[in-house]
């Protein structure tokens, strides 16, 4: 029996988690400590895809080593094979009706009870895992695994709502117009990164979810399925299928019924797979939706008006929050001569040397481990390029892989505005320093737009207006989210919704209602209530 639809309802108002300090003696310090403790205690934990509710143990184990730890893993977790990889697809098919169905007030009470979960009672066993798996010291896994999750949940509600009240404001004379937001015809395939346990998730627009989690972030992702599952989502609606790659990519994206790709990860992987799925475009049955949000080389500008410290803080947070490993982190930075001279050089270096390293576990520790092996190397490859092709390293330069996979914050001062750290993307604790001349300013601003492929985040500091102005016109297109004398990092949801464009991604800005549009195909309905009575027009008659 189908199910009555008895009032207009509204969500309960949305406003932005509150974050927690952590600071010395606060409860919150001691719950996380206990939870981590608990966690250490139990630890390695077996992790098994998840395919209609149910658990499924392939046999083929691989582990999620711990950064800070690499001798110990988090968790040892079961592979999707190609028979779980099928089980997830057709379980995923056969929920899509009764979910897209599902009144939406249903489901949007579900999202609102897993976002009461992850701020609540899951709260520090999510950030145990993601500082303990995914090496974020405590700030750090609280602005992701707590307080950006719960955000995307209630705001995606949210704006799900404010799409669905998106009709038409015209009527003809005795009809009725109005559209619906249908879920896609088959189903989406999710991939997710190591460095954000909060994804926002199509399923709250009615579709169903095949999820292939970040090898490096499985544990913490599993929890998170648990939590959709207790908040009441129906099984078969999201499937939890970790694996290799290669192989579960390729038989997702080789069946008829994929729908669209909701990927978050490196460019490379990204055009790898816009490739594979045009070549199977024959194979489907509509044109799939493709959105990501991929890499970025991202700068900020110090204008010689510039207030000297709060750029030198901004850049130290920027560059080296999450030793680096955030799409948004800050990369490239170009200072007026004036400015450089004048005390941001001597600033910048004199932080970055108080800035400790060290496990996530304390709490004094501002950068933690790389998440692992292939990012340590890339990393420490990078900062011998830089020195073999005349980069001065500033301060840094070192790097530890005996225990833990701990590269110190490094600053590279270079005279080539297009040198190898300039222009590529790092994805670690480097910063590469380019000094112009204050009469260049604008000549800079075009370089800072050419030299790269990308066109993530971006910051301009200034307190001249012209200044800021005349940066923004220049980098309209450099930058998907632009900041003034602030950081290029730390969007929050509802109030800077983030994404790139370039080779950034597709810029369906994450945190707003605009990435929904992406998940849904709108029908228009038109009921007319008084019948025609003639099929001649006016002009017709003699």
């Amino acid at each position: 029996m189908a199910t009555p639809q008895l009032a207009a309802f509204k969500v309960p108002a949305v406003s932005n988690e509150p974050m927690r300090s952590y600071a010395p003696g606060s409860e919150e310090r001691r719950a996380l400590q206990v939870a981590i403790a608990q966690m250490e205690k139990e630890l390695p934990f077996e992790v098994p895809c998840v395919v209609n509710g149910k658990t499924v143990k392939t046999g083929k184990l691989a582990k999620q080593p711990m950064p800070h730890d690499h001798a110990k893993h988090l968790c040892t977790y079961h592979e999707a094979d190609q028979a779980t990889v099928s089980s997830a697809i057709e379980g995923a098919l056969a929920a899509k009706a009764d979910w897209e169905a599902m009144p939406w007030n249903d489901r949007a009470a579900i999202f609102l009870k897993a976002a009461n979960l992850v701020s609540g009672k899951y709260r520090y066993k999510l950030m145990a895992a993601t500082i303990l798996g995914q090496g974020k010291n405590a700030w750090q896994a609280e602005i992701d695994a707590a307080a950006e999750l719960t955000d995307f949940l209630r705001f995606g509600v949210k704006y799900v709502e404010e799409l669905y009240a998106q009709q038409p404001s015209q009527n003809t004379p005795g009809c009725w117009n109005r559209v619906e937001y249908r879920a896609l015809e088959g189903f989406v395939f999710a991939i997710s990164p190591f460095n954000f346990t909060a994804i926002g998730a199509p399923a709250l627009v009615g579709n169903t979810v095949v999820w292939k989690p970040s090898p490096a972030a499985t544990y913490s992702n599993y929890i998170v399925h648990q939590i959709f599952l207790e908040a009441g989502i129906p099984p078969g609606v999201i499937q939890f299928i970790p694996g290799p790659a290669e192989e579960v990519v390729a038989q997702v994206l080789g069946n008829p019924n994929f729908a669209a790709l909701h990927f978050t990860g490196s460019t490379f992987v990204f055009k790898k797979l816009w490739k594979d799925i045009a070549a199977n475009l024959d194979k489907y049955k509509g044109y799939p939706r493709i959105v990501g949000e991929t890499g970025g080389k991202n700068f900020h500008i110090i204008h010689p008006s510039a207030e000297i410290k709060n750029a030198v803080m901004q850049t130290i947070r920027g560059a080296f929050e999450y030793q680096g490993q955030k799409c948004s982190a800050l990369s490239r930075l170009y200072v007026a001569s004036s400015i450089w001279n004048s005390g941001f050089k001597d600033q910048l270096l004199e932080e970055t040397a108080k800035l400790k390293v060290g496990s996530p576990m304390e709490f004094t520790n501002f950068i933690g481990p790389v998440i692992g092996r292939p990012a340590f190397d890339k990393i420490t490859g990078y900062i011998k390029k830089a020195k073999e092709s005349g980069g001065e390293i500033l301060i840094g330069g070192t790097a530890d892989d005996s225990v833990g996979y701990y590269v110190q914050p490094t600053v590279i001062l270079s005279k080539d505005p297009k040198s190898v750290t300039m222009v590529e993307e790092i994805f670690g604790p480097v910063l590469t320093v380019y000094v112009y001349e204050d009469a260049d300013f604008e000549k800079t601003l075009e370089l800072i737009d050419t030299s790269s492929p990308y066109a993530l985040t971006g910051s301009i500091f200034s307190q001249d207006r012209k200044a800021l102005l005349l940066a923004t016109n220049t980098l309209r297109n450099s930058a998907g989210n632009v900041y003034y004398n602030e950081k290029c990092t730390g969007a929050v949801v509802g109030q800077q919704p983030f994404g790139g464009a370039r080779a950034s991604g597709t810029n369906d800005k994450a945190g707003s209602m605009s990435i929904f549009y992406r998940f849904v195909s709108a029908r228009s309905i038109k009921e007319n209530f008084v019948g025609l009575e003639d099929y001649l027009y006016p002009s017709n008659l003699a």
